[in-house]
């Protein structure tokens, strides 16, 4: 019988990462004005909606007019969260990978893109915000058209052209790139890329993240958990957001890491993330957002 023997193997400490972009966003979270729902979920905004001017009458004077006032209220939903446990040993023998790495990637791989989808989802799905009238699978002869519309729709609403941001799925992105004609000089390099579009931020997005509708996975067993698309919810090609029409609060997010000496339960590095949050987008500025989604 031969001898098997398994020879030894050397392992460096060299993280092989997942690919995964970084919140998408998060810009957006302190472009508002500060909302604090300290020792509470629900949150009243006083909104107002006033009149517009009248003939003024050299004997009877000002025209009466009434301002309507009323209260705007935001109320967190949305409590997430997960443990897991790295064992002592496991982590050792992975030269101290197992546990150095597991927070961090987790943040990264798990927690960011399914805020991002969480609030494309909420925007898209929120009462009288500007929409396309039927959703349909853009080209490279409609992506231009598609986002002309959409510019002249918040035009006509009067919405900031200034802090535009254009969030597009990244088959779209790759339309539009292909679309913009450029010049090209002596340069001895090439640049396709679009980070800016008639004034807007182009930030590109997953289609992964990029729905109308998605499920939170409740995580009732060890490997499930995260989320999914809907299955009513749709592609989204592009959304316009200005960001003053909508609000990203966290109430509550922590990250605790028990060490094997402190776990009472295991030999092992305890880790547990919650995460309390919530996106809104204000009832007197729906019109600064714009959507765009396939058939």
């Amino acid at each position: 019988m031969a001898q098997n023997i398994a020879l030894a193997q050397k392992f460096q400490p060299i993280l092989d990462e997942i690919y995964k972009n970084a919140s998408l966003t998060a810009r957006m979270d302190a472009m508002t004005k500060p909302v604090n729902f300290a020792g509470a979920n629900v949150v009243k905004v006083f909104k107002t909606d006033p009149i517009g001017l009248g003939t003024y009458n050299r004997v009877s004077g000002y025209p009466a007019g009434q301002i309507t006032a009323g209260w705007e209220t935001l109320t967190l939903a949305t409590e997430r969260g997960r443990s897991f446990v790295i064992d002592r040993m496991d982590d050792e023998e992975t030269l101290g990978m197992a546990f150095g790495t597991t927070a961090s990637e987790f943040i990264r791989t798990e927690v960011v893109p399914e805020l991002d989808a969480y609030r494309f989802a909420k925007y898209a799905g929120w009462n009288g915000i500007q929409k396309v009238a039927s959703g349909a699978t853009l080209d490279a002869n409609s992506i231009l058209t598609a986002i002309d519309a959409a510019k002249l729709k918040l035009d006509e609403k009067e919405v900031d052209r200034e802090g535009r941001i254009l969030y597009i799925s990244d088959a779209c992105l790759n339309l539009l790139e292909g679309k913009v004609s450029r010049l090209l000089g002596n340069e001895s390099t090439v640049d396709r890329r679009v980070t800016r579009f008639d004034g807007m931020d182009i930030v590109m997005v997953p289609q992964t993240r990029f729905y109308t509708k998605i499920d939170l996975d409740a995580g009732a067993t060890v490997d499930a958990g995260g989320y999914a698309k809907n299955s009513t919810g749709k592609d989204i090609n592009f959304m316009i957001i200005h960001p003053k029409s909508v609000l990203q609060v966290a109430k509550h997010e922590s990250l605790k890491v028990f060490a094997p000496e402190e776990n009472q339960t295991s030999d092992g590095w305890l880790v547990q993330y919650r995460i309390y949050h919530d996106a809104f987008v204000y009832d007197n500025k729906v019109d600064g957002i714009y959507l765009h989604m396939k058939a």
